[in-house]
């Protein structure tokens, strides 16, 4: 007598998915992102050159700033304007982080990837992971440029520019959670870019960027002083000049932590709400 047996049950591909860990997930669609750069010269050349245009134009139209009475005594413009588009090129990457994210949304990767046993913040982590590595690269790339072109020698030496880029680092994780946050919610293309471009606009320029505080004018100079973004660059600033701002510094990594905490949650809501 032949006895049939039901076939062995072959483990489902969902199974399979499910035994990576949540750092593989991340690894994997962080590598995915950064391919788009790697792989895309035209790309990588206008993200490298963009900072490098700012610093060099701003160094010899607004160079002459260093000899007026508003500004710091001793110090060349150079060192003074750096720290700053170190801070404002965070800001932009975090901008750039929404166009790569909004992308995956529309060709509709982001809803193949919600099908599979993934976490789902995984994606978004990887963005940001992958925007910081850019932005890094750009500050990098910026300061040896200042170095070797416009003679950037600043006061702090090379360990008070590598903490100006960790705080640049802090400040963009910050808002660029942010803005995730919001095209998770939104999910609407222009809509997202107008609202982050409005905002980062007068984050940049009404701040001590560009003009120390003392020269700006008098009702500027008080927005200025409860701009978020002048507590980052004075911060950066402070650091690149061979100060130990610790107040600043403080002020600048905490209200970068908590953003990142709150935008991260509401964005992981977001991309989990079905639509």
């Amino acid at each position: 007598m032949t006895v049939i047996t039901a076939p062995r049950a072959q483990p489902a591909l969902r199974t399979r998915t499910q035994s990576a860990s949540v750092a593989t997930q991340i690894i994997a669609l962080s590598a995915r992102s950064l391919r788009g750069v790697v792989f895309e010269p035209r790309t990588l050349i206008v993200t490298l050159l963009g900072p490098i245009l700012l610093v060099s134009v701003l160094s010899q139209l607004l160079g002459s700033l260093s000899t007026t009475l508003s500004f710091p005594s001793g110090t060349r413009y150079v060192d003074f304007v750096v720290p700053a588009i170190m801070i404002t090129t965070a800001l932009q990457s975090a901008l750039g982080l929404i166009i790569s994210l909004l992308q995956d949304m529309r060709n509709g990767l982001i809803n193949r990837l919600r099908t599979m046993a993934i976490w789902p913040g995984s994606v978004l982590v990887a963005h940001s992971l992958a925007g910081l590595v850019r932005m890094v690269l750009q500050l990098t790339v910026l300061s040896i440029f200042a170095a070797v072109v416009l003679g950037f020698d600043p006061p702090g030496g090379i360990l008070g520019t590598a903490a100006a880029v960790v705080v640049s680092t802090a400040v963009s994780t910050g808002l660029g959670w942010i803005f995730i946050a919001l095209a998770c919610q939104l999910r609407h293309t222009e809509l997202v870019q107008a609202i982050s471009g409005t905002v980062t606009f007068p984050l940049i320029v009404a701040s001590n960027a560009f003009v120390p505080e003392a020269g700006l004018p008098t009702w500027l100079r008080h927005v200025a002083a409860f701009n978020p973004v002048s507590h980052s660059i004075t911060a950066a600033r402070e650091l690149v000049l061979g100060h130990a701002p610790v107040g600043q510094l403080l002020a600048a990594l905490a209200g970068a932590a908590v953003i990142t905490v709150v935008g991260a949650t509401v964005a992981i809501r977001g991309l989990s709400r079905p639509g």
